[in-house]
């Protein structure tokens, strides 16, 4: 009686192939695992750094750029248009670095192709992501994992009533790795919410969810003092910054 796991072995043999698990799974004869799975492009992901205002996120972004670049690896940095607190076209940090980059509007595409003009980009860096589209944040995702390249989004969470940005919550969908960067509330808790001030220090809680400002329209609280009475200094010392 013929053994069928010997046929199927000995036909495989004469194709110059090798079972290398499981019943139905061959490879080339002479060829190490290894060496076929070497030829799978490394895996690349999303990732989305989050946190509320003045936790660092352009300092940190800049910093993982020049860590590329001192191993003599190209990286694009973009930041949002509509922000032009330290010029157009520039991400600036408040220990005073700062570094040109490309901008992106609504309309903005993110491919491979648009991305590599002369030689291969190594990672994308991305600052102020909560201005990102939900359909930019996909284009990302799918760059990442079907064109192999790394893709690092900084941004907020929220907005100064407590809501979702659009593309931070699609960030938050897709991404593959999320990570929390700390900032500090003046009550010494873990600053998670933003709130925005008008001209006169004054409490504002509605308004456009967009509105570019830096220190003195905005300001890094806790969840306690987020939802304190606005008179309340007391108990609430991050309204009074």
């Amino acid at each position: 009686m013929l053994n069928a796991g010997k046929v199927m072995q000995t036909a495989h043999d004469r194709c110059g192939l090798t079972r290398v698990r499981g019943p139905l799974q061959w490879r080339p004869a002479g060829r190490s695992c290894l060496a076929i799975r070497d030829r799978r492009p490394a895996m690349s992901k999303l990732y989305f750094r989050y946190a509320a205002m003045n936790a660092g996120k352009s300092t940190a972004l800049l910093q993982v750029a020049h860590n590329y670049e001192e191993r003599g690896m190209r990286v694009r940095l973009f930041t949002a248009a509509l922000d032009e607190r330290t010029g157009s076209g520039v991400i600036g940090s408040r220990l005073g670095l700062q570094r040109s980059a490309d901008t992106f509007g609504t309309d903005t595409e993110f491919r491979r192709a648009h991305l590599e003009a002369s030689c291969a980009v190594a990672c994308v860096l991305i600052d102020e992501a909560q201005f990102l589209t939900p359909e930019q944040v996909r284009q990302l995702h799918r760059m990442a994992h079907c064109e192999h390249i790394p893709v690092i989004c900084y941004g907020l969470r929220s907005d100064f009533r407590g809501e979702a940005f659009p593309g931070a919550a699609m960030l938050l969908t897709l991404a593959d790795d999320v990570e929390e960067m700390k900032s500090i509330c003046a009550c010494a808790r873990k600053a998670t919410m933003n709130l925005r001030f008008d001209a006169q220090g004054r409490r504002v809680t509605e308004g456009a969810q967009v509105e570019i400002g830096g220190n003195e329209r905005y300001r890094a609280v806790c969840p306690a003092c987020f939802y304190a009475d606005d008179d309340d200094a007391q108990r609430a010392p991050g309204l009074f910054g």
